[in-house]
């Protein structure tokens, strides 16, 4: 069988009851183009997706304070005891077994027996015109506090990575549901037709625990799924054309599959099939535009000494200083994630003295570099910068098989974490919530994740109830 008659073969295949009803008058295909973005965006008023280009700016339900977003997630999760969570009061009861109260009833990630309890290990101090209190561990950070919205009273109820994770960015413990990337993009589209509207850029050695699904598109058509792109080297694999196929060839190439591609969404009305002209289109102009927007040695010497970052090198300072480039270029959605915060203390990795102090010098001069530049640059204000792990760390030191370990660590605990929030109509100077005296849990103005996510969506110019998408005969929205 030759190419021509596999591809009928495979249209063939694709003539299904949608094929039937397109040719008795009725094009499930125009119909899904037209109406999905009526459905979306529930009584909101009429919004029809651009089925030749997904990514076409739309506008908000009610005017946004926020263009674009980057996300920060620490993977491993950090603990808030040792950087936001000032709690003088554990620091009293240091050493001293955990009283039964916060053990009865309780499922820990590792912590067994009768665990003693571990005060902060690092002084705290209040800082800027805001007074709010950080560790000595992030003396660049506490530069930009006055830009930033400390939420100290966050909480989950997952506490294994992969799950908790999840939670963090599709609003449900489980897989197959759409990442608050894939939602903003689907949502807003992108300000540039040459990049993704979402991208994606790790640091660590690791992936997240949960995998490619926390910047997937889960129901959403496939378009709207986050890009991985590298910080060294080519931004994305095998995106230059082979040796020996030139750009013109590339062109002739696609635009045959672009027609084969209408032709199976005439006859059955797939949007994946509209999805995939629009991924090839976009490979084809990222061979061009990409190689630009990644190129930090284009930047001057002084930005390079402000965020420490080295031309060449994978690092999250080196995507720090990306996700500001990117952001200039109307990327919508840029998520860094980093991998290395699980400080459990098994080792020296993980201890809190050691690693844990590392990881922070890794992250501070250029998360305060990005805030300060985004700011410099009159971006701040329309760019929502979001800073987390999954869930918190526990107030008592971490123990296995009920036995003291030689380097000191905190458990997984999802009753209480910070995180913070910059830029993008939040209020800055200021912190929201509160845990109890000892950090074990979030008491005062508690947030959910489902909270946070309202919140997100809300500054981007979505109603977080009314922003949903039909399937499978339910209609699903981000804050579930």
């Amino acid at each position: 069988m030759n190419l021509f008659q596999q591809l009928q073969h495979d249209r063939a295949q694709h003539l299904t009851r949608r094929h039937f009803l397109n040719r008795c008058g009725v094009g499930l295909g125009a119909l899904w183009l037209a109406s999905e973005g009526n459905r979306a965006w529930g009584s909101a008023g009429p919004l029809v997706k651009d089925s030749s280009n997904p990514f076409a700016p739309d506008l908000p339900q009610f005017a946004a304070k926020a263009k674009r977003v980057i996300y920060l997630h620490m993977a491993g999760s950090p603990s808030q005891l040792e950087l936001f969570d000032h709690k003088p009061e554990l620091t009293k009861l240091d050493g001293k077994e955990c009283p039964q109260e916060f053990l009865a009833g309780k499922q820990f990630a590792f912590i067994q027996g009768v665990p003693k309890m571990l005060g902060s290990q690092f002084p705290f101090h209040q800082a800027g015109k805001s007074g709010q209190w950080i560790s000595d561990r992030l003396p660049y950070t506490e530069t930009m506090i006055d830009e930033m919205c400390i939420v100290k009273s966050m909480y989950t109820d997952q506490f294994n990575h992969g799950p908790a994770q999840l939670l963090v960015h599709t609003g449900t413990q489980n897989l197959g549901s759409p990442s608050m990337g894939a939602w903003a993009t689907y949502g807003l589209g992108s300000e540039n037709n040459n990049l993704p509207g979402f991208i994606v850029l790790t640091s660590g050695g690791n992936n997240p625990d949960a995998g490619k699904s926390v910047w997937g598109s889960g129901y959403l058509p496939s378009v709207y799924q986050g890009v991985q792109c590298r910080s060294q080297g080519d931004p994305v694999l095998y995106l230059a054309n082979p040796d020996g196929v030139s750009g013109a060839m590339r062109r002739r190439t696609l635009d045959t599959l672009s027609k084969i591609n209408q032709r199976i969404a005439q006859d059955t009305g797939d949007p994946e099939t509209v999805t995939r002209i629009a991924q090839y289109e976009m490979a084809y102009r990222m061979q061009i535009h990409a190689s630009d927007a990644f190129d930090i040695k284009q930047e001057p010497e002084a930005v390079h000494k402000m965020y420490g970052t080295k031309p060449g090198q994978e690092s999250f300072a080196n995507n720090c200083l990306l996700a500001r480039r990117l952001a200039e270029r109307g990327v919508r959605y840029i998520q860094l994630f980093d991998w290395g915060w699980d400080s459990h203390g098994t080792g020296p990795q993980t201890d809190l003295k050691l690693g844990f102090t590392d990881k922070c010098r890794d992250i501070d001069q250029p998360i305060a570099a990005l805030l300060k530049d985004l700011k410099q640059r009159g971006l701040l204000e329309e760019t929502l910068v979001i800073w987390s792990g999954e869930f918190g760390r526990t107030p008592m030191r971490e123990n296995r098989g009920g036995q003291e370990m030689k380097h000191v660590g905190r458990d997984h605990h999802p009753s209480a974490f910070s995180l913070w929030m910059a830029g993008g109509g939040v209020k800055p100077g200021f912190s929201y919530g509160e845990t109890d005296p000892i950090g074990y849990e979030a008491m005062t103005n508690k947030v959910s994740l489902h909270d946070f996510h309202a919140t997100v969506l809300n500054l981007l110019g979505f109603d977080h109830e009314k922003f949903t998408y039909p399937t499978q005969g339910a209609t699903q929205r981000l804050s579930n």
